[in-house]
């Protein structure tokens, strides 16, 4: 897919850049900026449209309405793609919307397989009247800062395209099945008490660790055993597994409140981080990095800073200690005697601090 260009809107009149592809496939993407504003000042029905882009010979706009497009759709926002311009005869494009960061809906095998739809001069407009709630959208990991970015990647259907439909990857679909309905599992563990059961070539093949304590020397004395899993909890060894056959960070499933909710799932992905480590998955280790991120406030800060430390994450540390220098964070800090945990954990940590303040 070539890119398109991208707009920005929220504060009037779309701004940013547009880019004319030549190619039959591209992608444009639409920034949110002020989020509550655009929908605090749109009313239901009115759109707010972007920059008009250029793919496949054609000239494109993303409408998108913070209130819907109808009455009926009041509580969502709706998006729809525009052909701004007459032509002579209608063409046939395979489209989809999805955020920026949904990743599987943004391969040209994907947008190839959705159904096509006819773009005409008389019906300009596809797209969908309730893409998401809302409240949902409000709730999501999608919207950071009042923003969010929509990706729109556009498909001008040839010949092949209408009789040949290639669906799209479902490799980890499949594997995920095996760990889910524990078809032909070979190997158990055992973690504070619960067994889980996995399947030696997959863990072998994700993880370096694995390959070398269930094919390597050692092996004869885990064939046909349990192994027992030390210092985890099997929330944690659950999440690792579910990641190894599926290669995305798992969500935790919290049953309180927002605060202790969020400070649990902290504490779970610090954990998750440390048992990634001990695995050599060093994806899962970055994920669980940027996730923490998320989680660096005063009373936080210099645990999360300690974790990175002791695990080699130099891109947490460096987040940690940026949070650190802004005076208003450091103060507090300091009063809460935070930065003495540093020196009797990690005195080494204290030396770096102070050299990121002279730098």
């Amino acid at each position: 897919m070539s890119f398109a260009g991208v707009s920005l809107v929220g504060d009037g009149k779309a701004v940013g850049h547009a880019i004319d592809v030549s190619t039959t496939s591209g992608y444009h993407l639409l920034v949110v900026n002020r989020y509550s504003h655009t929908k605090a000042t749109t009313p239901n029905g009115k759109t707010i449209f972007s920059l008009p882009f250029m793919i496949g010979g054609h000239r494109w706009r993303i409408c998108y309405y913070p209130n819907g497009k109808h009455s009926e759709h009041a509580d969502s926002i709706s998006l729809f793609l525009f052909l701004d311009g007459n032509i002579a005869e209608a063409v046939t494009v395979m489209y989809d919307f999805s955020f920026v960061d949904q990743l599987e809906k943004q391969n040209s095998a994907y947008i190839r397989s959705v159904e096509p739809n006819n773009f005409s001069t008389t019906i300009p407009y596809w797209g969908y009247k309730s893409f998401m709630k809302r409240d949902a959208l409000e709730k999501s990991k999608h919207l950071k800062d009042d923003c969010f970015t929509i990706r729109c990647d556009i498909t001008i259907a040839g010949t092949i395209d209408l009789f040949i439909k290639v669906p799209p990857c479902s490799i980890q679909q499949h594997i995920s099945d095996f760990l889910l309905f524990k078809e032909g599992t070979d190997v158990a563990f055992r973690v504070s008490g619960e067994m889980f059961a996995a399947h030696r070539c997959v863990l072998a093949a994700r993880s370096a660790v694995f390959k070398a304590e269930l094919f390597g020397p050692m092996k004869e004395s885990t064939t046909g055993s349990v192994m027992d899993v030390e210092d985890m909890e099997a929330k944690v060894f659950k999440a690792l597994l579910d990641f190894i056959y599926t290669d995305s960070l798992p969500k935790m499933e919290i049953d309180m409140g927002d605060e202790e909710g969020e400070a649990q799932e902290a504490l779970w992905l610090q954990h998750l981080l440390a048992a990634a480590d001990k695995y050599d998955l060093q994806r899962l280790k970055g994920l669980c990095e940027e996730k923490l991120c998320e989680h660096i406030d005063v009373s936080s800060v210099t645990t999360i800073l300690t974790l990175a430390e002791q695990h080699n994450c130099h891109g947490l540390k460096g987040v940690c200690f940026e949070f650190i220098k802004t005076p208003a964070n450091l103060k507090e800090i300091t009063a809460a005697d935070g930065l003495e945990d540093i020196t009797k954990t990690c005195p080494s940590l204290l030396k770096e601090l102070i050299a990121k303040f002279a730098s």
